[in-house]
């Protein structure tokens, strides 16, 4: 029986094609993972209505048939146990639990490093009907304008390119995070690339960083769907 397609809500800026949210892509690189079929509903920042019926504002949200769900890990987690016959996205619990791991550190550590140096340029790319929204919430949680928090990126440039040294010392004994091909724990860290080459001109990495290596084999994973999405070459 064909399976009828799920829906993604996910982040769009000023044009309906530039999707470029970190959660959103790894939802969208886990179901093409486990072979699910999708259509993606562009959402903006000031749209809450669209999506009220998850019972919060924030993307991504997916609609399976009658079943709704919200959260990028609650969603993964949702995929795994719904369709266990498709291509696992933890292979087993201990995966599970290593990539539960990745993911923290992703949010807790690389993001918070990414947004500082690319904020600027999410503003500069939303709709203008989430401008002042943006603006006015992003600052109200650094406690200081979007210009001050990216002036000396330059130099925090640095900074991040020294908290990658654990995916750097770990793809020298792998081609995956996740080992022989990549899973979620290598859509995570991904993810987060994708969203700064989706908004942003300024280099994050170096093209003889072994990170830069992996994120070009990762671009062009799934027939290349990340590489053809609207984005920036750097």
């Amino acid at each position: 029986m064909k399976l009828a397609k799920i829906r993604l809500y996910d982040l769009a800026g000023a044009e309906d094609d530039r999707r470029f949210s970190p959660n959103c892509w790894r939802v969208r690189l886990a179901l093409l993972h486990k072979q699910l079929p999708f259509e993606t509903i562009p959402w903006r920042f000031t749209e809450k209505e669209t999506i009220a019926f998850s019972g919060q504002g924030k993307v991504p949200v997916i609609v399976d048939g009658e079943r709704f769900v919200s959260d990028s890990w609650a969603i993964a987690e949702y995929l795994e146990n719904s369709y266990p016959d498709n291509p696992t996205l933890f292979d087993g619990l201990m995966g599970k639990a290593l990539s539960r791991f990745v993911t923290d550190w992703v949010e807790a550590v690389l993001n918070p490093e990414i947004i500082r140096l690319i904020i600027t340029d999410i503003y500069s790319h939303l709709h203008p009907k989430d401008k002042d929204y943006f603006r006015t919430t992003r600052e109200k949680l650094f406690g200081t304008t979007l210009e001050a928090l990216s002036a000396d990126r330059d130099e925090r440039v640095i900074t991040f390119r020294d908290r990658l040294e654990p995916l750097r010392r770990t793809l020298q004994h792998q081609s995956f995070l996740a080992g022989q091909t990549p899973a979620w724990a290598d859509y995570v860290v991904f993810s987060s690339l994708q969203w700064a080459r989706c908004i942003s001109p300024f280099s994050l990495l170096v093209e003889n960083d072994p990170v830069f290596s992996w994120r070009e084999q990762m671009l062009d994973t799934f027939d290349g769907e990340a590489r053809q999405a609207i984005a920036y070459s750097c």
